[in-house]
């Protein structure tokens, strides 16, 4: 996989290109609160929170959030536009979080898991910054669990290409279950649509998925030549839904 560097590509774009519904962002909330405890507050931490679409939502639900993000960019734009009274961001990332040890009790990394280098380190340092019994909410594509998102077919070898950019499941389970995890739970989430195929192709354009960085300028220009021809014949039917996967660990 090409490394990212959030703070030369896709930061400007990234915020209205990743942009939530608020109905989306309703069933995400309650996917969490369904693996999380039922007291509040909970501390939580929100692992590559990127440009904040999650982190107020996750102050307002369950409690204080740290968002923490390694991108100087990304955070710029996320204390701009995604100011919460419960929540900060600070520097770091999932192998060097800036908090002390066992102050929080749960932690998301929502489609950051794949961008981390250090994956074991990650797993140790996550470990640290939760309490006993705190839960790692994984909202991450596994290899073998790979969501297929409807556009990816136009682009050559789309889920190929997609889909090799990501651990295979049982990979990442034993890795965290080696350094005092266990499985909570796994199942997927059916996030609502975000609107047309036309509005989901001029997202598209923005080019704020890892994927896009990792092809060439043939494939892309190929790719998106298909997804247009394709959006062209049904510009206003909604945009397909499809199953994402979401792996819940607890710290032993």
């Amino acid at each position: 996989m090409r490394s990212i560097d959030y703070d030369t590509e896709q930061h400007q774009d990234y915020a209205r290109g990743r942009a939530l519904t608020q109905q989306q962002l309703r069933v995400w909330i309650n996917a969490f609160a369904a693996v999380l405890p039922e007291r509040r507050p909970l501390a939580g931490l929100d692992i590559g929170s990127g440009t904040g679409r999650y982190t107020p939502a996750l102050a307002e639900a369950f409690g204080p959030v740290t968002g923490i993000e390694p991108s100087v960019r990304m955070r710029e734009v996320a204390q701009t536009h995604s100011q919460h009274p419960g929540v900060q961001y600070l520097a770091g990332a999932a192998e060097d979080i800036p908090v002390p040890s066992n102050s929080a009790d749960y932690a998301l990394m929502f489609l950051s898991w794949h961008h981390v280098q250090d994956k074991p380190r990650a797993a140790r340092e996550l470990a640290r910054v939760l309490r006993p019994g705190g839960r790692l909410l994984l909202r991450a594509n596994f290899s073998d669990h790979h969501p297929r998102p409807w556009w990816l077919e136009h682009f050559p070898n789309g889920y190929e290409a997609d889909a090799s950019l990501f651990q295979p499941l049982h990979e990442a389970i034993e890795m965290f279950t080696s350094v005092g995890w266990r499985v909570a739970s796994f199942g997927t989430v059916t996030e609502p649509s975000s609107g047309t195929r036309r509005d989901m192709l001029e997202r598209l354009r923005l080019r704020t998925l890892s994927f896009f960085a990792q092809l060439g300028p043939d494939d892309l220009e190929a790719g998106f030549r298909r997804l247009e021809q394709a959006v062209a014949a049904h510009p206003d039917a909604p945009s397909p839904v499809f199953a994402e996967p979401l792996l819940t660990l607890e710290l032993r």
